[in-house]
């Protein structure tokens, strides 16, 4: 392996912003730097709501010439959403936003063929209403799906669009309920019973697998000089996010923390029993054979949301006032689908307390601190289910992503799991991203190895368990008695 130091861009595409990152990785080096943001966000029109999708890959276009010249070029986003190509390769109108409702009441009439116990079993992948399957039979009846020949999910129709060749990622295509995670191929059988056709897809590529290289026209509006390859990376975030936890070895937890908290194991097999189903854990797929089994939690959109209420106060300010206030006086449901709608966040928060016989929150702070309490039981609740679904235990829980700026948020949650935790890094997917393609090209080795380069290369914080325990284990009683 050469000393040499290689640059790789990374598109990260959030539901709420998209940014293009550059990641210079060497052997014994790997440091990211912003070279574009621009704003994501779902647009109404009559028929429902849509992406911006050419807004979208005009941000990707400007962000790759603010990059300049580099290696490679490596895309992920959310999952589930997708666009539809025609015969000639054309989009058939801007993709479904994954809010729409057009998938209301679709999941009943989809278990009517083949029941919720059997569609997990085959395909391991937890009730979310939006899920691409619901989608898709959403739109059997649409003009749109009616002259599609190609259905290319958000990541891999933005690398069409850059190299002309057609393909679908694994990890992201484990989100779309149609993957059997057992052998990693499409479940025909179920895709055959619920009316989906399978000859929509591409073919499916493994992370690390080439994916084109950019086309000259495309070379040409952003400046730079070929040939310049587009590698598949772990095209749903998270499996690039779970990719940069940096677990040298030992058995660990992540969590994923920004608007949502992803929570879960790395493990070997999918988890597909009915006890998994009912505790409303996820099986998809990530890389090197793995299986991501986490649960979705509503994570610090709760908080966000109070923020925005509050008129933006100052953050640190608000969390060290948090701090000060007495720990568990007053708890919710992280997960509960009361909490899922924007506005007026702090009203049902102070309601879910009194409803439950608890003392109401009522200063921002007091707010604040019933809000990262919870989220911290949460992750307790998610990272014991986990162990216990899937017998296998840990010794660590992992946290990265945007939740690592949030100190208190990460010391209670050691608290709360009875786990020393580990934050960073903060740029997860971005990182993720960059090392599947370093790894491609030669330049780093297994993902073993490339987590030694992020432990070696990253900051991180090692937060210790405080407190009693007990405490805890009483929150989480009079949580579920409530």
């Amino acid at each position: 392996m050469s000393g040499a130091v290689k640059s790789y861009a990374a598109v990260d595409l959030g539901a709420s912003s998209g940014r293009v990152m550059v990641g210079r990785v060497g052997p014994d080096s790997l440091r990211l730097t912003e070279a574009h943001r621009f704003p994501n966000g779902p647009v109404r029109v009559p028929e429902g709501l849509r992406w911006d999708i050419l807004g979208l890959y005009r941000g990707v276009l400007d962000g790759l010439r603010a990059a300049g010249q580099v290696d490679s070029v490596g895309i992920d986003s959310w999952a589930v959403d997708y666009g539809l190509l025609d015969a000639d390769g054309s989009l058939l109108g801007n993709p479904v936003h994954y809010r729409d409702a057009r998938t209301e009441g679709i999941a009943e009439k989809v278990w009517a063929t083949v029941p919720a116990t059997e569609l997990y079993a085959a395909t391991g992948l937890q009730y979310a209403p939006f899920n691409t399957l619901y989608q898709l039979v959403a739109a059997r009846s649409s003009s749109q799906l009616a002259h599609a020949r190609r259905l290319l999910l958000i990541p891999d129709l933005l690398s069409y669009w850059l190299t002309g060749e057609q393909g679908t990622e694994l990890t992201n295509a484990s989100t779309t309920q149609l993957i059997d995670p057992r052998t990693r191929e499409w479940s025909s059988g179920i895709a055959s019973r619920l009316g989906v056709d399978l000859g929509l897809f591409a073919p499916l590529r493994q992370p690390g697998d080439p994916a084109g290289v950019l086309r000259p026209d495309v070379l040409e509006e952003i400046g730079l000089t070929g040939p310049v390859p587009v590698t598949a990376v772990g095209s749903h975030d998270t499996a690039s996010a779970v990719a940069a936890v940096p677990a040298a070895g030992g058995r660990f937890a992540y969590i994923c923390t920004g608007t949502w908290s992803l929570a879960g194991l790395e493990l070997d097999a999918p988890v597909l029993s009915e006890e998994s189903r009912l505790a409303n854990f996820t099986n998809e797929l990530g890389l090197d054979g793995t299986v991501r089994y986490l649960r979705n939690i509503m994570g610090l959109w709760l908080l966000q949301e109070c923020v925005r209420d509050w008129g933006e106060p100052e953050l640190g300010e608000l969390l060290l006032d948090a701090a000060k206030v007495p720990a568990l006086r007053s708890v919710v449901d992280a997960g509960d689908a009361a909490f899922l709608a924007p506005g007026r966040m702090p009203e049902r928060i102070a309601e879910a307390c009194r409803a439950s016989g608890q003392p109401v929150p009522a200063s921002p702070a007091e707010i604040t601190r019933c809000i990262l309490d919870s989220l911290a039981l949460a992750h307790r609740r998610a990272v014991q289910d986990a162990q216990r679904l899937a017998d296998h235990p840990v010794d660590v829980v992992y946290v990265v992503g945007g939740g690592t700026r949030n100190a208190l948020l990460c010391q209670l949650t050691a608290d709360a799991c009875g786990l020393p935790v580990v934050a960073g890094p903060t740029e997860a997917a971005a990182l993720g991203n960059v090392l599947v393609q370093a790894r491609a090209h030669g330049l780093v080795g297994d993902l073993a190895g490339a987590r030694e380069l992020l432990v070696r290369t990253q900051p991180l914080t090692r937060y210790e368990p405080q407190g009693d325990p007990a405490r805890w284990r009483e929150a989480q009683a009079r949580l579920t008695v409530g």
